[in-house]
């Protein structure tokens, strides 16, 4: 599940050098790094995003740093500008709310299908990363819970049998992505994270469809907010 998860996100496209894993985990960090600091704020609307700079910070050749802002670039969170370079997009605050709708919408939609189409073997996967979600959250472990989060949504996505909407519902997830991994930053928010996808779970294996909706849609409004305390000065 999570090596497909990547590649919908993601879809890296690694050179040839280094072990691929090893190259993938660089990108990877770097690229998290990155769009973490430009989803708080610390990386601004048209900051520079320099190759050279860059390399030197991370310690890294201009290989990974170049894949990592196509990557940023992809998810709309850098520009690429002809011969200068790439700079931080500028994403304003109305248009975070028309993605996070969008993405609320397309989740809670997922979650009232995936309530009558899950199959058992559907709620045991649900059921084991839920229970890894709350062991992360108890141990204060933000990059766990993080990995744990994208499976659980991931595993709603494909619970719904429905391979267009799963794919839909990916691509705009990789849009708010780093919105969604900065704003476990927020103080006590891993905990809050939790007890809303409860409400999800038990609604998906009551088989309660408009139910799952509701909370899931009630979830991402909730994240919404939790991405406002982090962007806001």
């Amino acid at each position: 599940m999570q090596s497909r998860i990547n590649v919908i996100l993601y879809a890296p496209n690694e050179p040839s050098g280094a072990p691929l894993s090893e190259r993938k985990t660089r990108t990877e960090r770097i690229r998290d790094e990155l769009a973490d600091e430009i989803a708080r704020g610390r990386l601004g609307p048209g900051a520079a995003l320099d190759e050279v700079t860059l390399a030197d910070r991370f310690g890294v050749s201009r290989t990974p740093i170049r894949e990592a802002i196509r990557q940023l670039e992809a998810f709309g969170f850098a520009d690429a500008r002809p011969r200068r370079g790439a700079v931080v997009a500028t994403i304003t605050d109305e248009r975070l709310d028309e993605m996070f709708l969008v993405m609320a919408e397309m989740e809670g939609l997922c979650s009232r299908i995936a309530a009558d189409n899950m199959t058992p073997a559907d709620h045991e996967g649900l059921l084991e990363i839920h229970e890894g979600s709350r062991l992360a959250a108890e141990a204060d472990d933000v990059d766990r819970y993080y990995e744990l989060n994208t499976q659980f949504h991931a595993c709603i996505y494909s619970g719904t049998h429905n391979s267009f909407l799963e794919e839909l519902t990916l691509h705009v997830r990789r849009r708010v992505a780093p919105y969604r991994r900065a704003q476990f930053r927020v103080t006590g928010r891993l905990d809050l994270s939790y007890r809303e996808h409860d409400a999800v779970v038990q609604a998906i294996l009551r088989g309660d469809g408009e139910g799952a909706q509701q909370a899931m849609n009630g979830h991402l409004k909730l994240v919404r907010g939790a991405v406002h305390d982090i962007t806001e000065p």
